[in-house]
């Protein structure tokens, strides 16, 4: 990439052409042509302030410098048009380089501020202005951070975000489109229908000057029509979404969707229950220094972990869209072998990389999909490190939740998160899990990393649990009527109790809004449970063994520990001795479950664990408690 280059007394020079590594900041032009343009070789040949053209250049050049940028960027005179590879790779190329921008400056030639003395005489003209018609300009308008409109005497109109509703009305485009919002949001249909009242030059142009819009790159063919280049891109985004389709296909679990799951199920996001980690030093030394490459969030189990880390990467996401930086993420569960294992773990980065850019697709071999777990690994492993050294790719940030979840390859994954931490400081690594040593020992190879201990920062947590429990008491008492003097004493025990453990709250919470529970019993049935996890899910058990229906709940915990992912009501009804009534009867199986329901919970037909903690709960200490009571395995 070529750019222009002011020194402080004005003067204007063409730099050399620059790797992608060293592109200073910078400035960048969208006007449209008109009869007396600069080109490149008036640039080389120093005759291109002859002409009437340079006068753009110079508003360009100047407006930047006002910005503190001394770099800009014009289309006209910045590609050598002779050299057809380089001609080509601009045209793939400048999406990518007006998202790269610090700022776009829209030059409106036929916009004046000076033709009326009274009001803003400007707007309709700025509402017919060629500009908005012109096919290139549709990516000069979504694809940078900040687009700023100039009349053609250089007085600035306003920006994209304070005329969002004049442009959304002149362009039919939707307003969300102007605020980063990811264009892979919009479907293939409605991004075609942006371009279809906009004209170009050449006919292929009104195709090339999608290639951005799709995140595309194909050969450019002039000469070959528009109908041509328009079956030429169709093909290539099909091709990509066939891709996609088949990397989806070998592990059906989108994490954007298991997240909003994860969030359902413990109740939702409450943005004041994790928004003390945007204070956390440890945080802002990841998010802030370019060095720090991964952030360990560690703590015990039922701590928050998950739930801070959905936090987190909601408020990268607003990073994503404000800079145009990149996220994928990942929920490891190791009671369901889809997504407990490392070769799972990189589908879904790989996958929600690829989604939000599809020309990383690039990076994927043809037609090679093992389903061999050592040789998918391998072949993963490398497309990921590919991508993330893709020269266009931006600022990178990794999640994975709950590593030590991830059983199978576990010891290959940490290993490969501590080589990639060293490729470059465009990729930020942030990682959960338990305290365990294992995955400390990994992780400390890592050379500039940080870590964040729940229990050391217990004062933060005690207080976002204790903004959970407000929140579950807010509901109990819609839900059960209670007065004053119960909310206070609820409050006051599951504050005095939950020694920082959300987990503890919810499974607490979960007994007493249940309808067999009347107001009345609420204080009773509270006091009755103990402080921490353990001795939560023991007294839990011990309702479930003298209970009427102990030896089926017996069997069902017992098939549910053991059992290599989470299994259906009707693969239960094959392995658990039960009555054909029962069996044959949906309510009867779901009420069965709900009598587990301190360590189970069903969802879609298939029993799930509420939380791995109560699985190792049952694999462990219950199975002492458990001979103890003759409620053997």
């Amino acid at each position: 990439m070529r750019l222009l280059e002011r020194n402080d007394t004005g003067g204007i020079r063409l730099t050399e052409n620059l790797p992608n590594n060293k592109i200073p900041p910078y400035a960048i032009l969208s006007h449209t042509w008109g009869p007396e343009e600069v080109f490149f070789k008036d640039i080389t040949d120093g005759i291109g302030k002859n002409k009437a053209g340079y006068a753009k250049i110079r508003f360009c050049g100047d407006q930047a410098w006002r910005d503190g940028l001394k770099f800009f960027w014009v289309d006209t005179c910045c590609i050598d048009k002779s050299d057809s590879a380089e001609l080509q790779h601009a045209l793939n190329s400048m999406f990518h380089w007006y998202r790269s921008a610090v700022k776009c400056y829209v030059y409106l030639a036929d916009v004046s501020t000076h033709q009326h003395s009274d009001g803003p005489s400007w707007q309709p003209a700025f509402r017919e202005s060629r500009w908005f018609s012109r096919g290139w300009t549709l990516q000069e308008l979504i694809a940078p951070t900040i687009v700023e409109f100039f009349s053609k005497e250089g007085e600035r109109l306003g920006d994209k975000k304070s005329l969002e509703q004049e442009i959304h009305e002149i362009t039919g485009i939707p307003q969300k489109a102007f605020q980063g919002v990811p264009l892979y949001d919009f479907s293939v249909a409605e991004r075609m229908r942006w371009i279809e009242k906009r004209d170009t030059t050449y006919e292929e142009d009104k195709v090339y000057s999608l290639f951005g819009i799709f995140d595309v790159h194909i050969p450019v063919l002039y000469g070959e029509g528009r109908q041509k280049a328009l079956k030429r891109l169709q093909d290539k985004v099909h091709e990509d979404y066939l891709c996609l389709a088949k990397l989806w296909s070998t592990d059906p679990r989108d994490p954007h969707v298991e997240k909003e799951r994860i969030e359902l199920a413990k109740g939702g996001l409450l943005a004041d229950a994790y928004r003390w980690v945007f204070d956390n030093p440890d945080f802002n030394r990841w998010h802030q220094l370019q060095e720090s490459r991964l952030l360990w969030v560690k703590g015990d189990p039922g701590k928050g972990k998950t739930m801070l880390l959905c936090g987190i990467i909601d408020e990268l996401e607003r990073h994503v869209i404000a800079d145009g930086s990149n996220l994928a993420y990942f929920f490891c569960q190791a009671t369901d072998s889809r997504i407990n294992n490392a070769t799972a773990v990189l589908r879904g980065l790989i996958y929600l990389l690829a989604h939000r850019q599809p020309r990383l697709l690039s990076h994927l071999p043809e037609n090679t999909y093992p389903s061999d777990d050592t040789m998918a690994w391998i072949v993963l492993s490398k497309v990921l490190r590919e991508m993330l050294e893709d020269p266009n790719l931006k600022v990178t940030y990794l999640v994975i939740d709950a590593l030590d979840e991830c059983v199978t390859d576990q010891p290959q994954l940490l290993q490969l998160i501590v080589q990639i931490s060293s490729i470059s400081a465009r990729i930020k690594w942030l990682v959960s899990s338990r305290n365990e040593v294992q995955i400390e020992e990994q992780l400390a190879m890592v050379a500039q990393q940080s870590r964040l201990s729940l229990e050391l920062n217990a004062e933060s947590v005690t207080t976002a649990v204790n903004t959970y429990i407000r929140n579950k008491i807010f509901h109990l008492s819609q839900r059960k009527q209670y007065d004053s003097k119960i909310q206070t004493e609820v409050h006051d025990y599951l504050s005095s109790n939950a020694n920082g453990t959300f987990l503890w709250v919810a499974l607490v919470c979960q007994v007493l809004a249940d309808p067999r529970v009347q107001k009345w019993q609420t204080l009773k049935k509270l006091r009755a449970f103990p402080p921490g996890l353990d001795s939560l899910y023991a007294r839990m058990m011990e309702q479930i063994i003298q209970s009427d229906d102990a030896d089926l709940c017996r069997q069902i915990l017992a098939i549910s520990s053991i059992v290599r992912r989470p299994i259906s009501l009707q693969e239960l009804t094959t392995l658990v001795e039960m009555s054909d009534d029962i069996s044959d009867d949906p309510q009867s199986l779901e009420k069965l479950i709900g009598l587990c329901g301190s360590f189970l919970t069903l969802r879609d037909q298939t029993v799930y664990f509420v939380h791995q903690s109560a699985k190792d709960f049952l694999l462990g200490k219950a199975a002492h408690q458990a001979s103890r009571n003759a409620f053997n395995w």
